[in-house]
């Protein structure tokens, strides 16, 4: 390999560390005018009346958009409940009921601030427990019981095989919020193009899906409306939904007019959903030697006020739920209800950080109840090669969780005997006077790449090749996101590998739907395997041209991905996914009994990217997965209540700085190619996120002898469970 497996420097490095790079909120044009949202601020109210008469006088006020104005007032990623602008009804304090168009920003905020909503207040269901109970407000007509998405799954018969168990472990866990906290808020920038387009220059994570939900929403043929993406400063899920550009679109169609927004910190935390909070109810039963033969799984999400991706996200449960397990009888019931809170969706892992927690800390319980180590248990358990997943669909090839595992072990200090494995004792647990202890923990994931269950999966990719009797340059089309993860450098590397040039001759024009073909989104772990073998195949062909002496050589390639299968509704059965990337982590912890704190002080982590195309972007993956784990275990508390947000700023949602994360992350890559990824690679910047939680929380144990079953491990939250429980 000359180009893949290199470190090379990203093609977007220099811009963004000498501030050359433009990113949706430096976007300036002449005749440019502003925009600010009205949102509703209340989490359940009527619209009794809504005047938007004085603010039209405001010096500046150039128009004042509201339902009326929209040809199709419903939107969604995948389920279409959301209005663009509320005309009866506000079901979440970031619902938006009208927008403001000036001259300045000051205008369009003085304006803004004079639309006149009265409200009757509804009752809140404040939390999924309270939206299930009989007579309840109906949030949504179409979901009667306020239920959004169920999921069932069966497999042999876990009643009986639970019954022949030797020991059963039941626990309640409960995982919470997380906010997104990308560097850059939500901005853009809505025009008319030369041809006459509608277009919003904006930060997203799927151009085109961008472009369906506006050309629905304003009633356009789908070539009338462009999306394009420039750099964007974090995404982690947080921009699938559509924000700002609906309504951007909406007013540079009306007004014929450059139109810009940019959303406060404030505005971002309120308005953009976060990471389900879900409660897990978990009951799993083993034999003596610790073989796995029961596991029956109850699941409650909080969707909050619309659908997001909450269908999808509880569909994974349908494989995530039993972590890479190998169990012969499963049952799984779960649930996305609707309330008042915030909406819930798409965030790193999708689902399976939290499916990890639960799984991996009944690993443990059940390791500590048999008294069994608690890496011989996963090794006599976890998946391998030709193993069935819970949705009865044979685990794609490359298994390397058991490997994984064993690395992890050895780096963090494990020895392996005849009688099993035997982790360090780097801290006992004792007395509650000795201040500050230390404890070790050790957990794996799973995380699946791509949709899966039955979605047609793909991606479109061109390469062009430039000169005379040698390729002098080659330029890579392809509509996938740049949201700081480096893909497009990846795709530089190896459409460089296949060409035989380096990777400086090769140029990415990326994110344009007036350019290319739908990529597919930047999520689900998928960009750089589905994107990456487009690139690859599209390379091959433009080659092939190139021999045949065609200057410039052109190839446009669309890479479809073997097909899965819809979940059956009776049993869950199906072909879920074509790749799972794995990972292990070792967390050694210092908690300091007088105050609750938890620092972290060493990270193993040990993960299969297939191959490293860039290895010190998986390392920068890992990292950053690991610290961004963190805050979601030990920090990160979004509280809500009655259905407003009290942590609606980063002085009161606190996230990890420099002086919180650990003191030192090690990454080890065991590289196993996967079969269908490109050149063997399978993703990487999702499975580092899930063992993180649960080895913690083991690593709190083994410090203080004290289990903890709720995120996140606060101080107040510790403090508590160490002296009161």
């Amino acid at each position: 390999m000359t180009a893949v497996g290199k470190s090379v420097v990203r093609l977007d490095a220099r811009s963004k560390v000498t501030g050359a790079a433009v990113f949706a909120r430096d976007l300036r044009v002449p005749d440019m005018l502003h925009m600010k949202l009205v949102f509703a601020g209340r989490p359940h109210a009527r619209i009794a009346s809504l005047d938007t008469s004085r603010a039209l006088t405001c010096p500046g006020v150039h128009a004042i958009f509201t339902a009326r104005d929209v040809p199709h007032n419903l939107y969604g990623l995948m389920v279409a409940d959301q209005p663009v602008f509320c005309e009866d009804v506000v079901r979440f304090v970031g619902d938006r009921v009208a927008a403001v168009v000036a001259d300045t920003p000051e205008h369009a905020a003085a304006a803004a601030a004079l639309v006149a909503v009265q409200y009757e207040d509804l009752p809140v269901l404040a939390d999924p427990d309270q939206a299930l109970r009989p007579g309840a407000p109906i949030l949504h007509a179409e979901h009667p019981d306020n239920v959004l998405r169920t999921i069932r799954l069966r497999r042999g018969n876990a009643a009986a095989a639970m019954a022949s168990a030797d020991v059963v472990v039941e626990r309640t866990y409960t995982t919470s919020y997380q906010e997104h906290a990308f560097m850059e808020p939500e901005a853009g920038l809505g025009y008319i193009d030369e041809q006459g387009r509608v277009t919003v220059h904006g930060a997203g994570q799927n151009t085109h899906d961008d472009q369906r939900q506006i050309a629905e929403a304003l009633g356009l043929p789908l070539d009338q409306v462009r999306v394009i993406y420039g750099p964007i400063g974090g995404a982690f899920g947080g921009r699938e939904d559509i924000s700002v550009q609906l309504v951007l679109a909406l007013a540079a169609w009306r007004l014929r007019r450059p139109v810009k927004i940019e959303w406060t910190r404030t505005e971002s935390i309120t308005a953009h959903h976060k990471r389900h909070p879900i409660r897990l109810h978990y009951k799993w039963g083993a034999r003596r030697d610790g073989i796995l033969v029961a596991a029956e799984m109850d699941i409650v999400s909080d969707a909050g006020a619309y659908a997001s991706t909450s269908t999808s996200v509880l569909d994974n449960f349908l494989f995530a739920a039993t972590g890479p397990y190998n169990i012969p009888n499963v049952r799984i019931d779960g649930r996305a209800v609707y309330t008042n809170n915030i909406s819930t969706g798409a965030l790193r892992g999708f689902g399976a950080p939290q499916a990890a927690f639960a799984s991996e800390l009944q690993m443990a319980h059940l390791a500590e109840e048999l008294g069994i180590d608690p890496i011989t248990i996963r090794l006599r358990n976890c998946l391998r090669d030709g193993d069935l997943l819970a949705t009865q669909s044979p685990v794609p090839g490359g298994v390397s969780v058991a490997e994984l595992l064993e690395i992890c072990a050895r780096q963090a200090g494990a020895v392996e005997t005849s009688e099993g494995w035997h982790l360090p004792d780097v801290g006992q647990a004792g007395n509650l006077a000795q201040a500050k202890k230390r404890g070790l923990g050790i957990a794996v994931s799973m995380k699946n790449a791509g949709f899966s269950f039955g979605f047609p999966e793909g991606s479109t990719a061109r390469v062009v090749l430039h000169g005379d009797t040698e390729i002098e340059s080659a330029e890579v089309h392809t509509a996938a996101a740049e949201v700081g993860q480096g893909t497009h450098s990846v795709l530089a590397q190896l459409a460089a590998e296949r060409l035989g040039i380096s990777v400086e001759r090769v140029r990415v024009v990326a994110s344009d739907t007036a350019d290319i073909g739908d990529a597919g989104p930047a999520s689900a772990s998928r960009l750089t395997f589905f994107a990456g073998n487009a690139v690859v195949s599209a390379a091959d062909m433009a080659l092939a041209s190139w021999r045949d002496e065609d200057r410039p050589a052109v190839a446009e390639y669309r890479y479809n991905a073997p097909q899965t299968t819809p979940f059956d509704p009776e049993t869950g059965a199906s072909v879920n996914s074509v790749s799972f990337s794995y990972a292990a982590q070792a967390v050694e912890v210092e908690v300091d009994a007088q105050t609750g704190l938890v620092r972290l002080e060493r990270v193993v982590a040990v993960q299969d990217p297939g191959r490293a195309v860039n290895p010190q972007q998986v390392r920068a993956q890992i990292e950053g997965a690991v610290v961004q784990a963190q805050g979601w275990a030990v920090m990160e508390n979004f509280v809500t209540e009655g259905g407003r947000i009290l942590t609606d700023r980063l002085s009161t949602y606190l996230i990890p700085t420099a002086r919180d994360i650990p003191s030192s992350v090690e990454t080890h890559l065991l590289e196993k190619p996967d079969p269908e990824g490109p050149l063997g690679v399978r993703g990487v910047g999702e499975a580092p996120f899930g063992p993180l939680a649960p080895a913690i929380v083991c690593a709190v144990r083994d410090a203080t002898g004290v289990w903890f079953d709720r995120l996140p491990l606060t101080p107040e939250a510790v403090w508590r469970g160490l002296h009161e429980g």
